[in-house]
């Protein structure tokens, strides 16, 4: 199927509204369900410690491995926007029956087959983005990255209060409905207000050219040379960087179980205490997204991420130490920035060492998050045993290994312009999403069938 005609700036201006309502609907979902699972598995379904162990590892290892099946068959076919939809379908009907099942074993059927297929919602709506905004020349990749990262982000500052209000007014059955009427609005918008985009075409390598770099009689212009890129990053340089993600992810699981606990027991206040402490560390985190995602066109993606992994760093040493509570309030400022570059760069950064795979490229980062949080539940218990400022400070020993990994693993030339990863492969070749070579001098969208 031929692209539709048209320029690349509409095409952009068109996708990013249904876009974001997208993301937001998701986000909504998600912040719903995802912070009381383990009350609704313990109160409502009465399952035991182990059954709710089993739950809490089992779903999220169920879905780290839909995402990443759907990711890659997502790079080889133009069915990106039909696996949107059949996603955010999952998750009606995952959240809708969960809305009245009270058995154990159905609910965790529905958990590795529905919820783990509405899992890779997150993943595809990036690389969608990533390929409407680089098919159309953006040389803004990143900050359209961030900007929808933020809508994610406001999502889960309204979703637990609302959650907590659904369930003071009918309980997880309206939990459950309302997040199952979020995904029916994701799925609308992907029916409706989005097209479907072309599988990515591999760049050509970059040739070796002898000579002078003027065109000569026997060397063909620029203009006149097929466009090149590029090459996709190796598997020891995806491998290192997809287990630095984990190690900087970690903590934000880590660090969250064990809040309120380490409020109340070491810093003498309450544990409800945790809720002001998360609250402003998320408001905080949406303008920096934003400010992070117009500095990456100036500074580079990778030396923004190097920053906050160091951010990471310097905060969970400084939790650590802390004698009150205030000490926490005050470095909510480095945590949100640390965690708005590792959330808000981290996916644009891994896209950009597989240009020509979004969707696996994505769902290497987002995958990261759930591994880590499965990390972070036998850390979490070390740390009830042995103190809970240890929590704090395997933390900070997890971000220092994942800044470590990043500086050790050098990417291929940046194709975002990246200052900070030095001149890429061809001098003189175009940004990604600039050559005609890779996804077509147009935007590849598919007309609707």
């Amino acid at each position: 199927m031929a692209p539709v005609a048209g320029s690349g700036a509409r095409a952009v201006r068109r996708a990013m509204f249904p876009l974001g309502l997208l993301f937001f609907a998701t986000g909504i979902a998600v912040a719903l369900v995802s912070p009381f699972l383990s009350l609704f598995l313990s109160t409502a379904v009465r399952a035991g410690p182990v059954r709710v162990i089993v739950f809490l590892f089992v779903a999220p290892l169920s879905g780290v491995l839909a995402a990443t099946l759907i990711g890659r068959l997502s790079d080889r076919r133009p069915v990106r926007r039909a696996l949107l939809i059949g996603a955010a379908v999952a998750g009606v009907l995952g959240a809708g029956f969960t809305a009245f099942v009270r058995d154990y074993w159905v609910l965790l059927g529905l958990a590795v087959t529905m919820t783990a297929a509405a899992g890779s919602l997150f993943p595809q709506s990036f690389a969608y983005a990533r390929q409407v905004l680089s098919a159309a020349g953006s040389g803004r990749a990143a900050m359209g990255i961030s900007s929808l990262r933020t809508v994610f982000s406001f999502a889960w500052v309204t979703g637990p209060p609302l959650a907590a209000a659904l369930l003071s007014w009918g309980g997880f059955d309206y939990l459950y409905g309302t997040a199952a009427v979020m995904y029916a609005l994701a799925a609308l918008v992907a029916l409706t207000a989005l097209r479907e985009v072309a599988a990515p075409v591999p760049a050509a390598p970059v040739p070796a050219v002898p000579g002078p770099a003027v065109p000569g009689p026997e060397q063909p212009s620029a203009a006149a040379q097929p466009a090149t890129g590029p090459p996709p990053a190796s598997r020891w340089t995806l491998l290192p960087s997809a287990a630095a993600f984990t190690m900087l992810q970690c903590p934000l699981t880590l660090a969250v179980q064990a809040l309120p606990l380490f409020i109340e027991r070491d810093l003498g206040g309450r544990a409800t205490d945790a809720g002001p402490i998360l609250g402003l560390c998320a408001a905080l985190e949406i303008p920096l997204m934003l400010g992070f995602g117009v500095l990456a066109a100036r500074i580079g993606v990778r030396a923004l991420l190097l920053a906050g992994a160091g951010c990471g760093v310097a905060y969970y040493t400084l939790a650590t130490a802390a004698p009150a509570i205030w000490v926490l309030a005050v470095g909510q400022v480095v945590d949100a920035a640390f965690i708005a570059a590792v959330s808000g760069l981290g996916i644009s950064y891994m896209q950009d060492m597989l240009p020509d795979s979004p969707g696996r490229a994505t769902t290497l980062f987002t995958n990261s998050f759930p591994v880590g949080a499965m990390l972070a539940g036998p850390l979490f218990g070390l740390a009830e045993r042995f103190g809970l400022r240890l929590a704090y400070g395997m933390s900070a020993a997890l971000c220092a290994c994942g800044l470590l990994a990043l500086l050790a693993v050098r990417p291929p030339g940046r194709p975002s312009g990246d200052p900070a990863a030095g001149p890429s492969p061809a001098a003189g070749s175009a940004p990604v999403g600039e050559r005609a070579g890779r996804y077509g001098e147009r935007p590849p969208l598919l007309p609707d069938r």
